[in-house]
């Protein structure tokens, strides 16, 4: 086994590494293998894997985050570059599955990219995906090859139980009908009520809340998504819980995508807090945004690395969850 990180994140890469114990020294931790990665005058990507490869087990983590076009073609140029060098098997492990909003053809003459991306996996020569919180489940359906989608749920509901000493008036929302099983499934695990925000998608980036359906007043109202974009459908959520006389507002996201002014608009909210997930590099951003920024993030490099340590020994990925 052996495990390499792309250019996109490369920090959680490092942190799942220390781990994951060496199979061949097992009073050590693993180390990345050494990868050359170059772009020419004209962008073109060269990588290098700088370590034998011959009958392995290779684990890619490369998110397919901002600059997505990028980091995919970086991970298909890697498994390209396994796959020549005679890897026994290839498993990207992508925390964000990049085009996963595209999961569905909604207009006349629009593409289903996420389904593209999983067609150039598998004919680069992917044998396996892991991923975290499928913006749609029906993307695992798409692929030829396994696919386990792990969900942050779980560490999401610890944060919360450490954040919140005093959990009776607390109130899971879903901030639309599309995250409605989301928003159950956390309100199950930590045996809270749920309300729900049916909102309307005036074009990307900009919704307007239309309805809350239950009783907000005087509640600690948690906001649940798998991602933050540009955290209009966040804030305008917001407002319309306090609006209605929530106490306060806090929203969790999986994946921290905070596109153009997303930190600016948040720190500016009346948003509590927005706790998002390192599946995508979320520090270097903060550090760009001088003063309040009310964001924090969660580590899942534990969780990550005890999904791929299954995958190593042929173990049930689902008893992450049981």
């Amino acid at each position: 086994m052996k495990l390499i990180s792309g250019s996109a994140n490369p920090a959680l890469a490092k942190a799942i590494a220390t781990h994951i114990p060496d199979p061949k020294r097992p009073d050590k931790m693993m180390s990345l293998t050494p990868v050359t990665i170059q772009r020419f005058a004209d962008s073109e990507i060269f990588v290098q894997i700088c370590d034998n490869v011959r009958g392995e087990d290779i684990f890619i983590i490369q998110p397919t985050c901002f600059p997505a076009n990028d980091n995919l073609m970086e991970l298909l140029i890697l498994v390209d570059a396994l796959r020549r060098g005679f890897a026994r098997s290839i498993i990207a492990v992508m925390p964000y599955y990049g085009y996963s909003r595209q999961d569905r053809k909604n207009k006349p003459r629009t593409p289903i990219s996420a389904r593209l991306v999983a067609n150039m996996l598998e004919t680069a020569g992917v044998n396996r995906v892991l991923t975290m919180d499928l913006h749609a489940g029906q993307i695992q359906g798409f692929f030829n090859i396994p696919v386990d989608n792990i969900y942050a749920r779980q560490l999401i509901a610890q944060d919360i139980q450490k954040q919140f000493v005093q959990r009776d008036n607390i109130l899971v929302i879903a901030p639309d009908m599309g995250g409605v099983p989301r928003a159950r499934a956390l309100a199950n695990q930590i045996d809270t009520p749920l309300a729900i925000i049916d909102k309307r998608r005036l074009e990307p980036g900009k919704s307007e809340v239309m309805n809350i359906i239950g009783e907000v007043a005087g509640k600690d109202c948690i906001l649940v998504d798998d991602m933050v974009d540009t955290a209009e459908t966040l804030c305008n959520a917001a407002n319309a819980l306090l609006d209605k006389g929530a106490h306060s507002v806090h929203a969790y996201a999986t994946h921290g995508v905070l596109s153009r002014d997303a930190l600016t608009k948040i720190a500016a909210s009346r948003l509590s807090e927005m706790v998002v997930t390192n599946t995508i590099p979320v520090r270097e951003a903060l550090d760009d945004v001088a003063g309040e920024h009310k964001v924090r993030y969660i580590d899942v490099a534990s969780f990550l690395a005890t999904a791929i340590a299954c995958i190593r020994d042929n173990r049930s990925v689902s008893s992450l969850f049981t």
